[in-house]
């Protein structure tokens, strides 16, 4: 059988470099505060804009995921470590960017009886300590469907509940490790039960192998379990171990995808080759807002 050649990368797809001296500044306080950013441990190709804008992505609980993503490049294995003081860290760190919206994600850690939710808690409230006008957002993990660790998340009542669904229903056990589809609405339909006032939040990756209609598909699953704001990105292979690129979506039909799913009502969809869940998220969380009728942040 001859060897499938992947569809090379089009123009469109540019990262701007971007390493001033913000971009310097921040990596230089995640080393001296020993945290760990999304940005760099995913390697999200939008680091250089956002650290030059001075925002940035904390990720918690370690860089060792228990889990292994078949399109992600976070490292896998067994944690070794759970720090309860990093929260407080994460918080300096806020502070010292002087923040107006945070966002915290973190790798699986099934090892953990509550998955992490309270180490989650502990840093959104640590933020609020600090930063009382920075709102919070976190991209939190499935916590593997238990009930009473989303519970221990919203009871702290971060500003956005996000939970990336990732891809189409189709695809999902071929891309996402252990990660359920359904178990992933039902927990942003949990979300909303639990405190209806909290925006949700999920993300989709083009090229995988999906269809157009599984796309559309995917978006309606999100309204029907009440999700307010929608992300949609261009996946990026990050070696060659991972997942290949099926197809590389034109910026048109990004648009267009925006206009599919606002027409569905999500409050905001962000959609764009290099978007990724926390691209422009205070815009996002504006949104938000604005449709709930809650003044939004300056």
């Amino acid at each position: 059988m001859a060897k499938q050649i992947q569809e090379p990368k089009p123009d469109w797809i540019r990262i701007k470099l971007t390493t001033g001296d913000n971009y310097q500044d921040i990596k230089q306080m995640m080393r001296s505060k020993t945290l760990h950013t999304v940005c760099e441990e995913a390697r999200c190709p939008n680091i250089y804009e956002c650290w030059a804008n001075r925002t940035a992505t904390f990720m918690i609980l370690g860089d060792i995921c228990t889990r292994a993503c078949r399109f992600c490049a976070v490292n896998t294995g067994l944690p070794t470590e759970l720090d309860l003081q990093e929260p407080q860290r994460v918080a300096e760190a806020a502070e010292q960017m002087n923040l107006r919206h945070c966002v915290v994600t973190s790798v699986a850690r099934d090892d953990l009886k509550d998955g992490g939710a309270s180490i989650f808690a502990g840093t959104i409230q640590a933020i609020r300590e600090r930063l009382p006008l920075c709102s919070v957002e976190v991209l939190i993990p499935d916590f593997q469907g238990d009930e009473e660790s989303l519970r221990i998340v919203m009871e702290a009542k971060p500003d956005i509940l996000n939970h990336n669904i990732e891809t189409v229903e189709r695809l999902s056990d071929r891309v996402r490790a252990k990660a359920k589809y359904r178990r992933s609405l039902e927990l942003l339909q949990r979300a909303k039960a639990m405190k209806p006032d909290i925006p949700t939040k999920s993300s989709i990756m083009l090229g995988v192998g999906e269809e157009w209609d599984e796309i559309l598909q995917a978006m309606d699953d999100l309204r029907a379990v009440d999700c307010d704001i929608l992300t949609i990105g261009q996946y990026l292979q990050p070696s060659p171990q991972h997942l290949r690129v099926e197809k590389y979506y034109k910026p048109e039909q990004f648009a267009e995808l925006k206009e599919e799913g606002m027409k569905r009502g999500f409050s905001h969809v962000e959609s764009g080759p290099l978007v990724r869940s926390s691209y422009h998220a205070h815009e996002q969380v504006n949104s938000a807002k604005k449709q709930a009728g809650v003044p939004a942040s300056s």
